[in-house]
């Protein structure tokens, strides 16, 4: 039994590895791969498709100085998304946010729609934690009071400590959710507007 515990442990450690590892590569079918959480729209005027493959190398990469974009010219689609260093000082969250540029041309501008997205075991394993929390104090909170728990004025505190105190793990969980999302969005968009900055400067002789 515990030698199965093990395994199960180390194969669920694996998934998450291996769901992040998939994650962050740039490659056409990984790039769409994760939860979709936000879209950004907007014009970049004064650039074309023409200017945005004349930046990246025949590869289709461009190193900028927070992060990496890939472009995709036969699906009109450029991936970025930050560095990742190991050993990195740099405070990391479960919750790391990449994007995929689609790019429409316009006259005089560059249409784009940034899809943000998040590993999929992120996404499962916050859904799981929060359901965990919620059903649990609500199976409790039910059969302390079929078993008359809140009776009497001493129970009736108790019930509603242990009720209180569920609400606090689960705004406690919301808050530490909406600054890891904060954060990493905040990195991504950095990237996002390096990445505009680059391509709307002229180009050097």
């Amino acid at each position: 039994m515990l030698l199965a515990g093990f395994f199960a442990a180390a194969l669920f450690v694996g998934l998450i590895v291996g769901d992040w590892l998939y994650f962050i590569r740039l490659t056409p079918y990984a790039i769409r791969y994760g939860c979709r959480v936000a879209d950004r729209s907007e014009q970049w005027p004064n650039t074309a498709l023409s200017t945005v493959q004349e930046r990246f190398t025949p590869n289709g990469l461009l190193m900028l100085p927070h992060g990496v974009a890939r472009f995709y010219p036969e699906l009109s689609q450029i991936a970025i998304r930050p560095q990742y260093r190991f050993f990195s000082r740099r405070f990391r969250t479960a919750w790391p946010v990449k994007g995929l540029i689609h790019l429409a041309p316009h006259d005089h501008a560059l249409g784009t729609l940034c899809v943000k997205r998040i590993p999929w075991s992120s996404t499962l394993i916050t859904f799981m934690w929060f359901a965990l929390v919620a059903i649990g104090s609500l199976t409790f909170v039910v059969q302390y009071a079929m078993e008359g728990g809140f009776a009497s004025l001493g129970g009736a505190l108790v019930g509603l400590g242990i009720i209180g105190l569920a609400g606090l793990v689960l705004a406690f969980g919301l808050v530490t959710l909406a600054f890891s999302y904060r954060l990493e969005d905040t990195r991504l968009m950095k990237v996002y507007e390096e990445l505009r900055e680059t391509l709307s400067s002229p180009v050097s002789s």
